[in-house]
């Protein structure tokens, strides 16, 4: 059976690439397979997690390129080289040009930890989203997978799963309970909802 090959983006420790990598192991991922991990950063735990389950990885740190430019180039060569049809951005912290976003409508896919359009775009990633979300009082949060365009956070929603908060929650609490709850959940679930439609064109 043909698979999409799947190129998984990532920053730091590789929490959402593990829960993609369990996935794939359980069978969940039958129309995908996890071909490359591409790290903005050298030395983060996310590269473990890759080479642990075999995976090839490439690192294209954002500091030692010209600019965004040099940088996507280097990323697209990776991509190319790998034969990628699709990105999952799992806690990349770097912004895709809408250039490079252009080149691939409906095959990038990120996850958010907030239910979008609550605590999204611009500036909202990481423990922030969970700070902003205890100081605003709300009872329910969650996470939400989308398409990535040229509009952080702003392409269509594909996946969400709402997720209580509870009265002492800390952002850290609620982060973990957030990535427990919904995005280990979501992430697997959608990248497997778009690699069975790229396969099936």
């Amino acid at each position: 059976m043909k698979k999409a090959n799947i190129a998984v983006f990532v920053s730091g420790g590789g929490t959402n690439l593990q829960a993609l990598i369990n996935a794939e192991a359980r069978g969940d991922l039958p129309s995908g397979r996890l071909a490359l991990v591409v790290s903005s950063k050298s030395g983060v735990y996310a590269l473990e997690r890759a080479e642990q389950a075999g995976i090839p990885a490439v690192v294209v740190p954002r500091k030692t390129c010209a600019g965004q430019a040099e940088f996507e180039a280097r990323i697209s060569a990776a991509l190319e080289e790998y034969r990628i049809d699709l990105i999952v951005l799992a806690g990349f912290l770097s912004i895709l040009s809408a250039d490079f976003t252009r080149r691939w409508p409906e095959r990038i896919i990120n996850v958010h930890p907030s239910l979008i359009p609550s605590f999204c775009g611009q500036g909202f990633y990481g423990l922030k989203v969970h700070e902003e979300a205890l100081k605003r009082g709300v009872k329910v949060t969650g996470a939400t997978v989308h398409f990535v365009n040229e509009i952080p956070d702003g392409g269509r929603i594909l996946l969400q799963k709402a997720v209580d908060v509870l009265p002492d929650d800390t952002p850290e609490t609620l982060q973990r309970r957030v990535m427990e709850q919904a995005e280990w959940q979501l992430l697997p679930a959608a990248a497997e909802l778009v690699a069975r439609e790229l396969v099936g064109e």
